[in-house]
């Protein structure tokens, strides 16, 4: 009896996959999860679905490559999901010679081995400039019914922040639904958290044998992470949020009125297979924003990414995907980890919020610096301070072995990790009761764990308490006292700067588009969080660690997960304004308008460059300015096609470009490595010291109202930039005009490497709309 045949009849597949092994060397191999991406075209006619198919693809493999009976149970252990909405394919546990027998499969596109994946508000809306009265937030109606899909660890449902106070009945349009699990009743979904879903097939099929590891079947968030996210992007309102006395007030998300879809693929083990599984179910389900919070497998090419290709699936369904820029910074160009072309990608800054506690020097002198330490603790009375050159390196228990009265000790620290260390040290001295770090790395102003009791200064803070200190003689030691009361100021300056972390581009994965597309609010937010899992911890005597548990539920957390909740966030906000709006519309309004300067009306700062102002491939076009974005004037679109256009530019094989579209019918006629972006970038050979020139071919849409003249305005490129721009004037008449131009950009390479950038701006002639677009020059990097 015949299996199947292959389409249009032919060989059938047994016999087929038979001749491809010879059994007298047929082994066993060690078994792995493989992603693999079939053209559907190929389906044999008499199967009635793709899954049917791919399951007969697999099992038949089994029979060649390992053994010479299968039966379903096994079949259903070793076949882990169906995809046909974002990509086109299955992902299984296959040995060696089984994959090689499935790569003769007609129909067969590539295979890749399922990869690790992994992670990487109460006043962020206030920054960002959002209002009750006016803006994006009325206009959008504070995103109502629009639905944001969150790939991430889960959620933790009893928090506030997902109450559905306020909100009506769930759109008829949701397909989805609140799927129950271990610890996780179907009933918890409402209103506001919509729909609950996991996926952890990958995850379980690459656990060792041997592990204690248990992957639960559960969409609850054991991690924290999830949750965090899935609440910045469209938490309710929440009286009373804090985290531990800090960042008091009232919490809410940028979406506050948007629907919530969770979607767990994050276990103790992630696969991208589980990824793939957790988009394809949410384009499915019918959400419009996708927040996917995590990090490709590093080095890989878009056509292995799993990320990119579920992003592009879901973009061709005019679903917006919001990415992370990722976690690897400083660590100079080219550490940017979605460097997707057709999704969003955050880079994260800080904001203008600190959180503080007060030396007060006997002298009578006080002092302001930096501490999250969580626990109010009042320094009773003036304390012997402490201060030698030797003892602040304060690494060594012996340094306070002198000591014989409670004291403050002074430390200097290089980061956040040496801070810890010393804490180590000092908890061991019963007689060290609080201690000033000196640092001036941003770093320390970043994390939230703040073990030990203290305060973070600047060493030009430190020039008058070491004075002090040296300046007292035997009769009159130097006293302080501090006070850690979980202070925290508004309105700081110099906000927001890039956060040390944030990763750097240009994108390995694809150089010729300028990533990361924005800055969002990274650094110290406030968000939701499990009560079940502790957020931070203190060091109790003898360097023993023990973790404190929130009592209002939410957590302060930094990364470029959390700008990219941020941006996703506002993405639905921008989609429930303009519906009508594609995902490549919404992207370019928030980068057109995005925000180069800080709070006090200067370039925002980069605190790892040697110039100290950020580039664009630090912060792409700068702070994200939401109520802007409402209103662009023009924006840059972009099709399909046009991403197709610029894998062909890069040289991809045809099987690969249909791994990433799943569609054969997108052909490389019009090959072009020029996509319609709003931002620009220019790359050189480094050591060839030589001019280069390209030439930029744009076209842009009007989506104001009436009649509007765009002039240029170059006035913002840096002299080394030789520039020509046809026509420096673009005219509408009406909504969704659209017109083009043409830039050409020469450069002399810097045998240093030098970066350089600038940026130009079309100004509309009614005064409301400057549509902004950043440029950068720099070297070429390694791609992937």
């Amino acid at each position: 009896m015949r299996l199947f045949e292959a389409a249009g009849g032919g060989t059938p597949l047994l016999l087929l996959l038979v001749s491809l092994v010879s059994f007298g060397t047929c082994r066993v191999m060690a078994q792995k999860s493989y992603i693999v991406h079939m053209d559907t075209s190929y389906m044999p006619k008499h199967m009635a679905t793709h899954d049917q198919w791919y399951r007969s693809v697999v099992k038949s493999a089994k029979l060649v490559g390992t053994q010479a009976t299968y039966d379903e149970k096994q079949l259903n252990g070793a076949f882990l999901y169906t995809y046909h909405r974002v990509i086109s394919g299955f992902s299984a546990v296959l040995g060696e010679n089984e994959l090689e027998a499935v790569k003769n499969v007609p129909g067969f596109l590539s295979a890749y081995m399922d990869r690790a994946v992994s992670k990487v508000t109460t006043h962020t809306t206030d920054f960002l400039g959002m209002s009750l009265g006016s803006g994006l937030w009325p206009a959008s109606d504070y995103g109502k019914d629009v639905i944001i899909g969150v790939i991430d660890t889960g959620v933790w449902p009893e928090s506030a922040s997902f109450r559905d106070d306020g909100m009506a009945e769930i759109p008829q349009r949701w397909k989805g639904k609140c799927e129950g699990g271990e610890g996780f009743g179907a009933t918890l979904c409402n209103r506001k958290l919509i729909g609950v879903s996991y996926f952890n097939k990958g995850a379980k099929a690459a656990l060792d044998p041997n592990t204690t590891i248990s992957i639960p079947n559960s969409g609850r968030d054991t991690e924290g992470h999830g949750t965090h996210t899935s609440s910045t992007a469209a938490g309710n309102y929440v009286e009373e949020a804090s985290f531990f006395g800090y960042a008091a007030g009232a919490a809410r998300g940028v979406a506050p009125r948007a629907r919530l879809a969770i979607y767990k693929v994050l276990w103790d083990v992630s696969t991208a297979s589980d990824v793939l599984a957790g988009i394809e179910q949410a384009v499915a389900d019918g959400v419009d924003v996708i927040s996917i919070s995590l990090a490709p497998p590093y080095n890989v090419s878009l056509y292995e990414d799993p990320i990119a290709i579920g992003s592009f699936g879901a973009m061709a369904k005019g679903i917006l995907v919001s990415t992370p820029g990722g976690n690897s910074g400083p660590k100079g160009r080219g550490s940017l980890e979605n460097g997707i072309p057709w999704a969003l990608t955050s880079a994260a800054g800080s904001i203008d919020r600190w959180f503080a506690g007060t030396v007060s020097l006997a002298s009578g002198e006080e002092i302001t610096g930096w501490t999250t330490y969580p626990l109010a603790k009042p320094i009773s009375g003036q304390l012997p301070l402490v201060y030698n050159k030797t003892m602040s390196h304060c690494n060594s228990t012996h340094l306070f072995s002198n000591l014989n009265a409670s004291s403050i000790v002074v430390c200097e620290s290089e980061n956040f990790h040496s801070l810890w260390k010393q804490s180590g040290f000092l908890s061991y001295s019963k007689f060290v009761k609080a201690a000033i770090f000196i640092s001036d790395n941003p770093d320390l102003h970043e994390f939230v764990d703040f073990p030990y009791p203290g305060i973070v200064i600047s060493r030009e803070q430190s020039y008058g308490i070491i004075k002090y200190c040296r300046s007292s003689n035997g009769v009159r030691r130097p006293h302080a006292s501090i006070q850690l009361n979980q202070k925290t100021l508004l309105g700081t300056k110099g906000n927001p700067v890039v956060a040390s972390y944030s990763s750097r581009g240009p994108a390995p994965s694809c150089p010729l588009v300028l990533k990361p597309d924005l800055m969002a609010p990274g650094t110290l937010v406030l968000a939701a969080w499990p009560p079940a899992i502790r957020p931070t911890y203190i060091l109790r005597p003898n360097n023993v660690t023990v973790p404190l548990q929130s009592s209002h539920g939410f957590n302060i957390d930094y990364g470029t997960s959390m700008s990219c909740a941020h941006s996703s966030g506002i993405a639905a906000l921008l989609k429930g304004a303009h519906p009508e709006w594609s995902p490549a519309a919404i992207r370019s309004a928030m980068i057109t308008t995005a925000n180069p300067k800080d709070n006090t009306d200067t370039p925002i700062k980069d605190p790892t460059d040697s110039r100290g102002i950020a580039s664009p491939l630090s912060m792409g076009a700068g702070q994200v300015d939401p109520n802007r974005a409402l209103d662009p004037g023009l924006v840059y679109d972009a099709t399909p096609q046009d991403y197709v256009d610029l894998l062909c530019s890069m040289h991809f094989y045809s099987t690969q470009i249909q791994t990433i579209t799943t569609s054969s019918k997108y052909n490389c006629s019009t090959r072009s490595s020029d996509l319609n972006y709003p931002s620009f970038i220019l790359l050189y050979h480094q050591y060839h010291n030589q001019n280069v020139t390209r030439t930029f071919y744009r076209t842009v849409t009007y989506v104001g109202d009436g009649p509007e003249t765009y002039t240029l305005d170059a006035s913002q490129l840096p002299q080394s930039f030789h520039t020509t721009f046809n026509p420096v004037k673009l005219s509408f008449k009406k909504k969704y005009d659209k017109e083009n131009y043409t830039f050409t950009l020469t450069y002399k390479g810097s045998q240093t490497g030098e970066v350089d950038f600038g940026s130009f701006t079309f100004v509309g002639d009614n005064g409301k709309h400057s549509v902004r677009s950043p440029v950068v020059v720099a070297p070429m990097i390694n791609t992937w």
